[in-house]
């Protein structure tokens, strides 16, 4: 799709600017040190997976790794923007952005501590449709190949960035009819039970390979929440890019922080240079800052505080990755963020698997994550390797 085709349908969205960008390499910031073990430590605990692998000395060194690695996941906090920054180029103003999915593709081996993470960046694609959420809406896709110090590609990521008009949003206020829930005691404790359940189908797999799988059979379902401003704020302080000057930009071209945010949405990056840092962090103040403040919330059209795209992806490859064990990995993931895990949800992760190919060692496994209320908050199919290096 072009700007003209998007005019002729939508005149009042503009898109020119985003034309120039499709195709050419972008830049943005990048860890400047590299990764430690207390980032991976730190990364799984904001993101609530409690696998021993990636925090517990003694239960590493026993593993095939022989040592703490990163989770699959871990790709996507390596990033200055969720991965999501090559798919938010070009200026449209008064809009904002929601993750409407990502795509993973790994290749190389699991990131390490000591390593270096650099990044390849490019706008791959765009289209404009009409949404109930915010009428005419963008939907870009972008992107991000993550590089090893010595040139290794570990994995890609094609993230899709839903671009939207804000004051359009705010006036269907599609989500407003979602209150937030009351949770008995009762109900805390079966979610509680729900999760420890969860935890012990990985811990009891231990370090062996998982075998025995057949189609049809489920995976164990993974309750997230309830959620709440604490629990949406370590996440967010999990991502590298949140510590103040852990980020230096590596020289490349980029229009996301020129990308039409709204004025109280945007970051004031020369005052937190030189003045207040959080005036540049994203959720104290800059686009983020919705996720955790209702007053913002409301104003892009989200009822009250709401999760990341990032997390909701990476708590979905964790659960996959957890199941298929350490013997195993996600070699494809595809999932569609369908609508927002909101403050005070809790959302549920199932799956099942469909197929088995490549003579049995790769599982095909359609996935779904809903709320309590049965709402599609992400949904999609991974093709996961069972075993073997």
């Amino acid at each position: 799709m072009n700007a003209a085709e998007v005019r002729a349908r939508f005149p009042d969205f503009d898109t020119s600017d985003v034309d120039r960008w499709i195709g050419v390499p972008t830049g943005g910031g990048r860890m400047k040190e590299p990764v430690t073990v207390t980032d991976v430590r730190r990364w799984v605990q904001g993101m609530q997976n409690p696998n021993p692998l990636h925090f517990r000395d003694d239960y590493a060194a026993a593993s095939r790794f022989g040592k703490i690695v990163a989770p699959q996941s871990f790709a996507v906090c390596a990033s200055d923007s969720h991965g999501a920054g090559p798919a938010i180029q070009g200026r449209i103003p008064g809009t904002h952005m929601l993750f409407g999915g990502d795509e993973w593709w790994f290749t190389g081996p699991r990131i390490e501590p000591g390593d270096r993470i650099s990044l390849e960046r490019v706008l791959h694609d765009y289209k404009v449709t009409e949404t109930k959420f915010a009428g005419p809406t963008m939907f870009s896709r972008g992107d991000t190949t993550y590089l090893r110090q010595d040139g290794v590609a570990l994995c890609r990521q094609r993230s899709t960035s839903i671009r939207y008009l804000a004051e359009e949003a705010r006036r269907r206020a599609v989500f407003a009819d979602a209150p937030e829930p009351a949770w008995s005691a009762d109900e805390l404790a079966e979610i509680e039970r729900a999760k420890h359940a969860w935890y012990r189908s990985f811990l009891d797999l231990g370090h062996a390979p998982r075998s025995g799988v057949e189609v049809g059979e489920p995976l164990p379902a993974r309750p997230i929440g309830p959620h709440t401003i604490a629990s949406f704020t370590s996440e967010w302080r999990a991502f590298p890019m949140s510590v103040w000057g852990a980020f230096g930009d590596d020289g490349g071209r980029s229009s996301l922080y020129q990308a039409g945010w709204l004025p109280e949405m945007s970051r004031d990056l020369e005052a937190a240079a030189t003045l207040d840092p959080t005036l540049g962090d994203g959720l104290y103040h800059g686009p983020s800052r919705g996720h955790v403040q209702a007053e913002y919330a409301r104003r892009i059209g989200m009822p009250r505080g709401y999760g990341y795209g990032a997390s909701m992806g990476a708590w979905i490859l964790d659960w996959l990755a957890n199941w298929v064990g350490e013997h195993g990995s996600v070699l494809h993931s595809d999932m569609k963020y369908r609508a927002p895990a909101l403050t005070g949800d809790v959302a549920w992760l199932n799956g099942t698997v469909r197929d088995l190919v490549d003579g049995r060692r790769v599982a095909v496994v359609d996935a779904v994550m809903t709320n309590q209320r049965g709402d599609v908050l992400a949904q999609g199919a991974a093709e996961l390797r069972l075993s073997g290096d």
